[in-house]
């Protein structure tokens, strides 16, 4: 009789010591986040922010990296932060040296499920990703988004046109 007692003691004191060893979760006052335990169909380990905790990190834009790996249809089509570095989500691993290491980071994509993926990657390699954002999900939230107009098509030259002297038209 004894030693059931003492095998539940022993698996209840190991249960004990592996959650003091678990990080602590981020405080509401740090930034209030949607975190993938509270988001069943978000299945990354960064964090999902949410607009106010957006904001609250883009208070500080000293600190922070807005990594935006969307295409450019998505930037022009739904617009985005005002400033942000754009690495499209295959080119991250390729792009390493233009991400700065001493900067907070939020990834962000539509709705967050790339940039998820991406900040898990980028925590992996050392980076300080502290969350992911969509800017659809920002924007359903009330925030406004910056509109990015796509720079006018190139058009090709008047076949009127004189000829210049580099091309060999003058002589």
């Amino acid at each position: 009789m004894r030693a059931p007692t003492l095998l539940i003691s022993l698996l209840l004191s190991a249960a004990a010591a592996e959650a003091a060893d678990a990080p602590a979760p981020p405080t509401a006052a740090a930034a209030p986040a949607v975190t993938p335990a509270n988001d069943p169909a978000y299945t990354y380990k960064t964090l999902r922010l949410n607009r106010a905790a957006f904001d609250a990190l883009a208070a500080k834009p000293e600190n922070l990296l807005v990594l935006d790996i969307r295409r450019p249809d998505e930037l022009t089509k739904n617009g985005g932060f005002p400033v942000y570095l754009s690495i499209q989500t295959a080119d991250v691993q390729k792009s390493l040296s233009f991400i700065p290491r001493d900067r907070l980071i939020v990834t962000v994509s539509n709705r967050a499920h790339r940039a998820g993926a991406v900040g898990d990657i980028l925590t992996g390699l050392g980076y300080r990703v502290v969350g992911a954002i969509g800017v659809l999900d920002y924007q359903d939230e009330g925030g406004t988004l910056t509109k990015i107009t796509p720079p006018p098509p190139k058009t090709a030259t008047s076949s009127t046109e004189a000829p210049s002297a580099a091309a060999g038209g003058a002589k």
